[in-house]
């Protein structure tokens, strides 16, 4: 049996964490001098209130590696281990989660998914359902290696609140976007983020998305999309209904953006995710 270990970055609904029993290392979260654990003694509703209340732009860092030489030390025996983690592009994690499997002197396999949010989440997905269908650790990540190559990801940054307190916008340059009402389209691109298009107002915004979208893909019938949001659930439900009735996959999931995604996204922030 195939054990899954991952980090709370992934942002996948509760019920999906516990159907393929994925082992969750929390990231962690400092708020204005007060430190949290992603997932464990702070929630993505109360991160966001939190935040918008927040002095400075909170602080992410990764789990220590003692923390997942832990958990690793704490399945072993239990069968083999595959541990999945956030882009080494955005973390420190994949290279805590390597040192931390070396400190455990376990049999860990760590992957990195080059992604984050459902980005992340959804590979996990996949690790589970091959897990559950019998799959070789082996197999899995050679199916992996191909899904991250293929995955795309949207950033749709509704606010640039927190880029301008993480000092990469002036002051100046934040209001005259918030004045003109300028959104602005991201993209996730092996494993780092890229600006696509600056867009005004939302209407053309979330056209524009959805445009990007279709314009990946033909054939969406074996598609599941991840959609995270920033206390958005308004656009996520619009998006998630616009990208069923144009393109019919498989199946979309939201769920809310943990700290982790969130302190980059900002208020209103979206991530779409699929392959």
């Amino acid at each position: 049996m195939i054990q899954l270990i991952t980090d709370s970055s992934a942002d996948l609904p509760k019920e999906i964490v516990e159907r393929y029993n994925i082992k969750v290392v929390p990231l962690k979260i400092n708020i204005d001098g007060d430190g949290y654990l992603e997932g464990v003694n702070i929630q993505p509703e109360e991160f966001f209130e939190k935040m918008t209340k927040a002095k400075e732009l909170p602080k992410t860092s990764q789990p220590s590696p003692a923390s997942f030489s832990e958990t690793f030390k704490s399945l072993s025996g239990k069968g083999r281990m595959l541990c999945l983690t956030i882009s080494s592009g955005l973390s420190g994690t994949y290279s805590s989660a390597c040192v931390g499997r070396d400190m455990s002197e376990t049999d860990v396999t760590v992957f990195d998914t080059l992604a984050g949010s459902l980005g992340h989440g959804l590979q996990l997905m996949e690790a589970g359902r091959l897990a559950e269908s019998g799959h070789s650790i082996e197999k899995i990540v050679e199916f992996l290696e191909d899904y991250r190559n293929h995955i795309n990801i949207f950033i749709l940054l509704n606010s640039l609140e927190n880029i301008v307190k993480g000092g990469r916008l002036s002051k100046f340059q934040g209001v005259i976007s918030k004045v003109l009402d300028i959104k602005v389209l991201l993209e996730g691109i092996k494993g780092k983020v890229e600006v696509v298009e600056k867009i005004r107002g939302k209407k053309r915004f979330l056209k524009r998305a959805l445009e990007l979208i279709g314009e990946r893909k033909k054939d969406f019938s074996d598609t599941v999309f991840g959609i995270t949001h920033i206390n958005n659930p308004a656009d996520a439900e619009y998006l998630r209904d616009e990208i069923i009735k144009k393109y019919n996959p498989k199946d979309v999931i939201i769920n809310y953006m943990g700290a982790t995604m969130g302190t980059y996204a900002g208020d209103g922030g979206i991530i779409v995710s699929f392959r």
